[in-house]
């Protein structure tokens, strides 16, 4: 089989006659094959560079005629211009071609019209795409590879036909952020419009729609001192003030931001929304499903059965601080005891559990201690169960799919007699995609101090933050 190439500018005459000259020979000879690339003429030269760069050629002007060799690999053959092909093609095919002067600028004329209409129907094919672009800062986390397979779906996103995922990362190189590209790419995802990396702020949150924040600067240690926070607290507090103001500056006004990790989740959140003012406060938020769900999971262990078969539990507080977990509404399904029913049957946890003690001192140790214990494992953070956090509170907030009431980290002066000015988990409910916060909870003594520690610790963190300004 004779496999040629024939590449040259959409308007030159002498490629609209190799052209029909390639045409007549596959019509004449059933092993003749011709592959054609037409290039526009302002791109051909840059084109015909780049080409004979890669294969060595020496070649100047349009036509470039080169043929494939199928069966021995390696490289293409240079014919070289119009007059080689037409003298290869009397030499091996007898076969020429007559064409006149003017058939040749007509047909070239004919054929810059038909690549120019070719050209708009696919800009107008690509300008009725309209994707949603997520954004995801900390991209080369390992949360962030666990994350997005499950995340480029209909059940994240219901009603959205195509993503375009942007990438960033400032402390990562862009020769890794390709490489995840590329691994993301070959999923095939059919949702997936398109990716994009960045490792600079120069177009970050550009027509965003969902941001989600994962670059958090590692897990706090239990017994830092005082200056170690503060010099954390300054790094985190000049990122994520530059990051609201970007935010408030290129994302849309319907975005939705989402921040995770396992340090300063609510400082870092509350500095988004005082550095994007003109962005409601109510599209941020600080992400406690994970740590909802490492309770959950503490807590079937004890009672010897499985976490998701536990709904309701509440994450008050500072999510990566001073929390509190509560299970008043706590209910727990398919429960092993003297009492069973269908499936649908809960029954409430406090009135089952057997252990009363153990919740009042070891429990919240243990729910602490979960994630710390993997992570000293692991060397890195606990990527699925962060993930399956961060999906949680997307599929809750789009209308998808999710727990009836779920806690996150939000600000909402007025509730509980929480103050302005910082980021506070309580427990929320969704409805067509906005929150609202469960307000008929019951706060006894127990509780409110609770409450009131972790309001003094978050005031001192974002303090932190605010001295780092006046350095």
């Amino acid at each position: 089989m004779a496999k040629f190439v024939l590449a040259g500018k959409t308007d030159c005459p002498y490629y609209a006659k190799a052209e029909l000259l390639a045409d007549t020979l596959q019509q004449c000879l059933p092993d003749f094959k011709i592959h054609k690339i037409s290039i526009l003429p302002d791109e051909w030269k840059e084109w015909l560079g780049a080409t004979c760069e890669k294969n060595k050629w020496k070649h100047e002007g349009s036509p470039l005629v080169w043929r494939e060799l199928v069966e021995q690999g390696g490289k293409g053959m240079l014919l070289g211009g119009f007059n080689d092909f037409l003298e290869h093609c009397q030499d091996y095919y007898g076969i020429t071609s007559d064409m006149t002067t003017d058939v040749m600028l007509s047909v070239a004329a004919e054929n810059l019209e038909a690549k120019m209409n070719l050209i708009k129907e696919e800009q107008h094919r690509a300008s009725l795409i309209q994707p949603l672009h997520v954004w995801i800062t900390g991209a080369l986390n390992p949360t962030c590879q666990v994350l997005i397979p499950s995340l480029l779906s209909p059940e994240v996103f219901p009603k959205v036909s195509a993503i375009s995922l942007h990438l960033l990362d400032l402390e990562g190189n862009e020769e890794q952020l390709q490489s995840l590209r590329l691994e993301i790419e070959e999923l095939a995802i059919s949702m997936l419009h398109q990716v994009t990396t960045d490792t600079d702020l120069e177009r970050a949150f550009r027509k965003a729609d969902v941001i989600l924040l994962l670059d958090d600067g590692g897990h706090d240690g239990e017994n830092e001192g005082e200056e170690v926070k503060k010099k954390k607290v300054n790094v985190i507090s000049e990122r994520y003030k530059e990051y609201g103001q970007l935010i408030d500056a290129t994302a849309k006004e319907t975005v939705k931001v989402i921040v995770s990790g396992d340090s300063f989740l609510n400082l870092r959140c509350s500095l988004l929304v005082d550095s994007a003012r003109s962005i409601d406060s109510h599209q941020f938020m600080a992400a406690a499903a994970q740590l909802e769900n490492e309770a959950k999971a503490v807590l079937g262990k004890k009672m010897r059965m499985r976490p998701s078969d536990i709904t309701d539990v509440i994450v008050w507080g500072n999510i990566s601080g001073t929390f509190y977990i509560d299970l008043q509404r706590a209910k727990v399904f398919n429960h092993n005891g003297p009492i069973t029913g269908p499936a649908f049957f809960s029954q409430p946890l406090l009135s089952i559990f057997p252990d009363r003690k153990w919740l009042e001192t070891d429990f919240h140790h243990l729910v602490r201690r979960r994630r710390l214990a993997v992570t000293s494992k692991t060397g890195q953070v606990a990527a699925p169960s962060a993930a399956n956090g961060i999906l949680t509170v997307l599929k809750a907030w789009n209308g998808a799919s999710g727990p009836d009431v779920l806690s996150s980290g939000v600000a909402c002066p007025g509730h509980y007699s929480l103050p302005d000015g910082i980021v506070f988990s309580v427990p929320v409910t969704f409805t067509d995609g906005k929150w609202s916060v469960v307000s008929e909870l019951i706060v006894e003594n127990e509780l409110k101090h609770r409450l009131e520690l972790s309001v003094s610790e978050l005031q001192q963190e974002k303090q932190f933050g605010s001295d780092s300004g006046t350095t």
